[in-house]
């Protein structure tokens, strides 16, 4: 009886120290039944804050990109409309680049018609031929003042084919190169450039004899 006594003492303390034990290990956190489980729930718990991340990220480019779509547009816009201004503008700047030169015009042709209707009125030719004299000297005056216009005096001047244009000729046996002898239109320049040749008579010089081209050919040679 006593040693049956003993036996399950010794049996209850043992049952008692396992007890203890897994109570021991279970506060550690590392009980047998949640062992096994615990690095599977770390690594979903792992790969699903990666989604998340993910998610996030893909939202924020998402975001980014409609921001910088609606940048470009406005932009491009902008750009647009800056096209068509600087366009227009161009056009009125051709459209109206003259306005000033016809403004002065204007006073020409006020002139003009004072010098008319004072002619229908006294009948003096004498009078309205002066008068077309002065407004013709106003005029020429106001375009070389104020637009650099020059007219070219051309009689009597050597013939210049960048100035002139030979409608006619007469021979000058006295003349030792071609001189302008009429004007038959006038020639213009513009801030110093020709912008219309004088159409005129010139003279055409005797011509040389054949002795006095050798002599002249062999004196330039020897120089």
């Amino acid at each position: 009886m006593s040693d049956n006594r003993e036996e399950r003492k010794e049996q209850q303390h043992e049952e008692e120290k396992t007890i203890l034990n897994q109570d021991i290990k279970n506060d550690n956190g590392s009980s047998p039944a949640s062992g096994t489980d615990q690095p599977q729930l770390q690594e979903e718990e792992t790969l699903e804050q990666k989604l998340e991340a993910k998610d996030k990220r893909i939202k924020e480019l998402e975001e980014e990109n409609l921001a910088l779509k609606d940048q470009y547009l406005r932009k491009a816009a902008d750009l647009e409309n800056f096209r068509k201004r600087m366009l227009k503008e161009k056009q009125e700047a051709i459209q109206f680049a003259n306005r000033q030169l016809l403004l002065d015009l204007l006073h020409v042709l006020d002139d003009f018609e004072r010098a008319i209707k004072s002619a229908e009125n006294s009948k003096d030719f004498d009078s309205f031929h002066e008068g077309i004299m002065m407004i013709e000297k106003r005029l020429y005056e106001l375009l070389e003042r104020k637009w650099g216009l020059k007219r070219l005096e051309s009689v009597g001047q050597p013939f210049d084919p960048t100035k002139h244009e030979a409608i006619t000729s007469e021979e000058r046996p006295d003349h030792e190169v071609s001189i302008v002898l009429e004007d038959y239109q006038k020639g213009y320049s513009l801030h110093d450039k020709i912008i219309r040749t004088a159409k005129v008579k010139v003279s055409m010089p005797k011509a040389k004899d054949t002795y006095t081209i050798n002599n002249e050919q062999n004196t330039m040679a020897g120089t």
